[in-house]
């Protein structure tokens, strides 16, 4: 026990948004310390054991662009780990990168997961930091996190309701007291909106793009409900039909007409939410309304149309990106947060 206070004394405590899109990493008591792509670059020898060129953001640059005997990997799907051998290099390259040496004492860790992960997808997010180095690690629920980072009173005896789109999961929360009352997550979110954009392209255009081009498409046009000025985007790719390179021009009314069933879908997880909350923290969220958090709620329009199909106030909360890293690390800091947790790990 001793011990184990000493090594506190002298180690970092870390928390890591551990994203399906970008992985985000925390030093107790600082500021963001790394955001960057959920991406590793390998090198495939089937002589000797895999070689990793890169990781982040250089190795995000690789993908769809690779020599064969070299792939960019995104080991996170879903909001779990697909990939458990390159998802424990990818967080002992942050966690070195954050302490910005090799030679660390191990760190306790907080990982942030989706809500409903089963017990074995739980046990391969704690091996898997274990074995990057972690000397303890705590897993703490998305939607809770995303309320915590959004500033939510989620310890008072009133009701919040948070949903967190991310790139592999909806995550959507009511919380009070300090806990989660109900909670829905759906496999629904950023990456799948990427994909409904390249298939909208293949079949309207006859262009094939890459994820690369389908997530740039929806941060620079995307939109849930009419904008006022429609908003136009020139996009390359490569008709399927004569093969040859070209471009075209794409609308955020084609975008909306993309993605419309996923939004929909989101949509009515949250009304399944709304339909099971207790009434007495049902008027609080009407008096309060619904905070927006996740890279997914800077799609255009969306507290628009959210609101429009639950007829309750949505806002979009401060720095959505950052909302969970934020509220995992500020859980790290909060013992009495931190007791609740490590009774659910």
């Amino acid at each position: 026990m001793l011990f184990n206070k000493l090594l506190g004394w002298f180690s970092h405590d870390i928390a890591i948004d551990l994203g399906t899109a970008n992985t985000i990493v925390m030093i107790k008591g600082h500021e963001i310390l790394i955001n960057e792509p959920s991406v590793v670059a390998v090198k495939v020898d089937k002589y000797k054991d895999d070689e990793i060129l890169a990781v982040g953001r250089e190795a995000k640059e690789m993908v769809g662009k690779t020599p064969d005997n070299i792939r960019a990997v995104r080991p996170m799907r879903d909001g779990v780990i697909a990939d458990f051998n390159i998802t424990e290099k990818m967080i002992r390259y942050f966690i070195e990168k954050a302490h910005k040496r090799k030679n660390f004492m191990r760190p306790r860790i907080m990982v942030c997961v989706p809500y409903g992960l089963t017990s074995v997808e739980r046990k391969a997010v704690k091996e898997s930091a274990m074995s990057a180095g972690a000397r303890e690690v705590f897993l703490i629920e998305e939607p809770l996190a995303a309320a915590i980072g959004a500033g939510l009173p989620i310890q008072e005896p009133q009701g919040s309701l948070v949903v967190d789109i991310g790139g592999g999961t909806t995550e959507i929360g009511v919380l009070s007291l300090g806990g989660l009352v109900i909670s829905r997550s759906i496999r629904t979110a950023g990456d799948k909106i990427d994909g409904a954009i390249i298939e909208y392209v293949r079949k309207k255009f006859n262009l094939l793009i890459g994820d690369r081009t389908a997530e740039e498409i929806k941060i620079d046009i995307g939109s849930a409900a009419p904008l006022d000025e429609i908003l136009v985007k020139q996009v390359k790719g490569r008709d399927q039909i004569s093969g040859l390179l070209s471009t075209i021009e794409i609308t955020s009314e084609d975008i909306r007409d993309a993605i419309k069933d996923h939004i929909k879908e989101m949509g009515n997880a949250l009304k399944s939410v709304l339909e099971v909350v207790p009434p007495d923290l049902a008027g609080d969220i009407v008096e309060n309304g619904i905070v927006l958090t996740g890279g997914g709620a800077l799609i255009r329009n969306l507290d628009k149309y959210f609101s429009e199909m639950v007829k309750l106030p949505v806002y979009v909360g401060d720095e959505p990106l950052l909302a969970v890293a934020k509220g995992t690390g500020k859980a790290m800091e909060n013992m009495s947060v931190l007791e609740k947790i490590i009774a659910n790990s």
